[in-house]
């Protein structure tokens, strides 16, 4: 995601959309391809900010990531700056002796306004989105994202600057909002990548402490998996041996099961949006952790699926030292948005704004539920 790529809106982005040129646009926030299409260009709009500002455009009149997501009639809140700090020798040299040193782009929190002529905001329509990208190649900002990439896949990822200011704005940007309706609709999250791992921590974190239920768009979450190497009968059989050996440790570590069974409860009702393609080895995971989940819930014992979903071995190790984590595709509930098209890369935020039907884009939607 990281090269000079889909940066200009006019061209590369959901022209289905467009009317004429890049001034032009039409939403309808009750179609959920427009809602995804609009939190997607978002998303996007995060990866060209951080382009605007390594390449010196930034605040400038050729800033190209303005038109991601003013063309939708959002504002980006300048009071709530996601970024962080880099950490390089030569930037913490500076800040030694009192200069500004270098700060990367992580993400923005964006405000809908609506356009002149409607009376208010659709039920549909979010009052604020607040999106995260991903790595970037490329970019001076990659030593930083490969390390949180790193982390996510230790599942130590609550230990990371970067998810610890965003969990601060996030909380932030609730608490001065005079009120919050009861399902959390008028705030979203959304991701692509590793943004999609902050947007998920981020969601989780509020669900499960807070109960806020804010709808969350993942694009191509991470959760990489040994299983899709493998052949499919093989890994149905290690699924299903995986799942059967989990239930019977759950009895021998009742205090860690009750623990994911009260977190899975405190969760289910927080569906998430998942936008997935089986074809991309970063997010496959996911798709398997729910198909698999799926099949042995139909051909084993109920049970043993149920307690097999709320339980990790990685987890239940550190249990025994005392340790409780929770490995973060654990999730109870999800909307499942596989894309089925051979077209393209699986992995790339473009494919998400395409339409609906699209040689590029043939969507196959599942809804997952716990127990």
């Amino acid at each position: 995601m990281g090269g000079a790529k889909k940066m200009v809106f006019a061209e590369d982005g959901p022209k289905h959309m467009m009317r004429s040129g890049s001034t032009g646009i039409e939403v309808d926030w009750g179609k959920e391809e427009h809602r995804r299409c609009v939190t997607a260009c978002l998303v996007r709009g995060t990866y060209v900010m951080e382009h605007d500002r390594t390449t010196g455009q930034e605040n400038s009149p050729r800033s190209l990531a303005p038109e991601w997501w003013e063309s939708f009639h959002f504002q980006r809140r300048r009071d709530y700056e996601l970024e962080f700090a880099c950490e390089c020798v030569v930037c913490n040299t500076r800040r030694v002796f009192g200069a500004r040193g270098r700060w990367f782009i992580y993400g923005a929190v964006f405000e809908y306004a609506p356009p002149g002529g409607e009376p208010r905001r659709h039920p549909s329509a979010p009052s604020y989105i607040i999106a995260f990208r991903g790595t970037m190649p490329r970019y001076p900002t990659i030593s930083r994202d490969m390390l949180n990439n790193l982390s996510v896949l230790l599942n130590k990822q609550h230990l990371c600057g970067r998810f610890r200011h965003a969990r601060e704005k996030v909380g932030e940007l609730l608490l001065s909002l005079s009120s919050i309706p009861g399902n959390g609709g008028a705030v979203w999250l959304a991701g692509h990548s590793l943004g999609a791992s902050i947007a998920l921590e981020m969601g989780r974190d509020l669900m499960s402490r807070m109960g806020h239920n804010l709808p969350t768009f993942l694009f191509n979450p991470p959760h990489v998996s040994l299983a899709p190497a493998i052949g499919e009968q093989a890994r149905r059989d290690v699924y299903t041996m995986g799942y059967i050996g989990k239930y019977l440790l759950g009895w021998v570590l009742p205090g860690h099961r009750d623990h994911m069974d009260e977190l899975f409860r405190k969760l289910s009702p927080w569906v998430p949006y998942l936008y997935v393609h089986p074809e991309d080895p970063i997010c496959k995971g996911f798709i398997d952790y729910f198909e698999q989940r799926e099949r042995i819930q139909e051909e084993l014992l109920p049970r043993v699926a149920a307690s097999g979903t709320t339980l990790s071995y990685r987890d239940m190790c550190l249990s025994v030292l005392g340790m409780q984590k929770e490995r973060p595709h654990l999730l109870p509930s999800a909307m499942v948005w596989k894309n089925r098209s051979r077209h393209g890369d699986g992995h790339g935020l473009w494919q998400w704004w395409e339409p609906e039907g699209s040689e590029k884009l043939v969507l196959s939607p599942k809804r997952y539920t716990w127990p």
